[in-house]
């Protein structure tokens, strides 16, 4: 079948016309390429239309081409949606939204992708999946069309921090081939302008749980002949400060808590050796300032994380813990409650510390340990009580951090 004639069994004039699939193309002046991708992705839609009796559309989603993409695209047969931020995520989040399709098939518009190959990602919509990734280590990888670099160190190490993190079970979880139907992209409220943009959708969808699966992708060397747009080492720290961004138990929480752990074991360890139950001690005085600046640095840490949890929660692309749901305990008060008493308990401490001084003649402690400890006291107190209204703030304004969903 010719793409002339393709074109016309595929054209779409308007939205209430509504086509099952999308295959949406980020574009910034790949003349040189379009001829072949759109015509690639024409084939796909002829054997979806064959063999799933799918209708379908081609998107470019333009990010300000000058040499003349826009035109030849719709000569071709694809609609043009012009993207005015810049940038590889921002292009395909752009075109996906103007996807009139409840299917969406994405991949790079430099020839690098066989489109043929979303037929069976289509069909693993069909049977009822969120979101399909392509792997090309399964598929296929040609001579030339990966770095080394990207090959056998970028991939793997970001593929394999992403799934330790968030545990997707992706095997290649930046494949630019995939497919998401329209709901499930409007559900991850995607924002990733960059190459980042393939971190972000893989780990939305599965902190969202959604249902995701993989089939083989191939990757051939793309048609331009210029530099491509990918940085290795730019994109590469672009993924991979992301993948902490959007993981607060690995930022914040297990450094955290392995710090208030530390700070909370030298503590103690101190305390029990001035009571008598320790006779010894493997470290002096100067490790009470180290364990209170450990432990108040873990406090801190783990509010960030909460905080950092609600705000993802908020913003609809994390679900909440079942057992935070409605918690009476998750609210500004108890916050409030919780700070004020530790700032009081800190406070007594002090006036206490303040009387032995007193009855010892005014002559020097033997020991920083309870100044510190009151110290610390007051000080997670005071962390705890604003951390309450941090909260609240996140949280829209109000008092109960995670409402019941019969509130929603």
């Amino acid at each position: 079948m010719s793409h002339a004639v393709q074109n016309t069994v595929f054209a779409v004039s308007s939205e209430d016309e509504c086509p099952d699939v999308t295959v949406v193309m980020p574009c910034l002046n790949e003349v040189d390429s379009l001829p072949h991708c759109i015509g690639n992705a024409l084939d796909a839609l002829a054997r979806i239309r064959s063999d799933l009796g799918l209708s379908g559309e081609i998107v470019i989603a333009d990010n300000g081409s000058t040499d003349g993409s826009q035109a030849l695209a719709t000569e071709l047969g694809a609609r043009v949606v012009p993207v005015a931020d810049k940038g590889y995520g921002a292009a395909l989040i752009g075109g996906c939204r103007g996807a009139w399709g409840r299917y969406i098939v994405m991949g790079d518009c430099d020839g690098s992708y066989n489109f043929t190959e979303g037929v069976a990602m289509i069909a693993e919509l069909e049977k009822g999946h969120d979101v399909c990734m392509g792997n090309r280590f399964r598929g296929g990888i040609a001579s030339g069309a990966m770095p080394w670099k990207n090959r056998y160190i970028g991939n793997p190490a970001l593929s394999g921090i992403l799934n330790l993190f968030f545990r997707t079970g992706m095997g290649d979880a930046h494949c630019g081939l995939r497919a998401i139907t329209k709901d499930a992209f409007d559900r991850l409220k995607l924002t990733g302008t960059g190459m980042e943009f393939a971190s972000e959708m893989v780990i939305k969808a599965s902190l969202l749980k959604l249902d995701m699966v993989e089939v083989p992708a191939t990757l051939s060397p793309d048609l331009r002949d210029r530099e491509p747009h990918l940085r290795p080492w730019r994109d590469g720290w672009r993924h991979l400060r992301y993948l902490f961004m959007l993981s607060p138990t690995w930022v914040f929480g297990i450094p955290g808590l392995a710090a208030l752990g530390t700070g909370l074991f030298i503590l103690v360890a101190a305390a029990l050796h001035a009571l008598g139950v320790l006779p010894w001690i493997p470290f002096g005085e100067s490790f009470i300032a180290i364990g209170a600046m450990l432990t108040l640095v873990g406090h801190i840490a783990t509010i960030m994380a909460a905080a950092s949890h609600l705000y993802g929660v908020r913003q609809g692309f994390r679900k909440p813990r079942p057992w935070l749901e409605g918690n009476r305990f998750a609210t500004l008060e108890a916050c409030a409650i919780a700070g004020i008493c530790m700032i009081l308990g800190s406070i007594c401490s002090l006036i206490a510390v303040g009387f032995y001084w007193e009855a010892s003649s005014f002559s020097a402690l033997p020991s920083i340990l309870p100044v510190t400890l009151a110290a610390l006291l007051g000080a997670m107190g005071l962390q705890t009580l604003l951390a309450g209204f941090l909260f609240a703030i996140l949280g829209g304004n109000e008092a109960q951090f995670y409402p019941s969903l019969s509130k929603e």
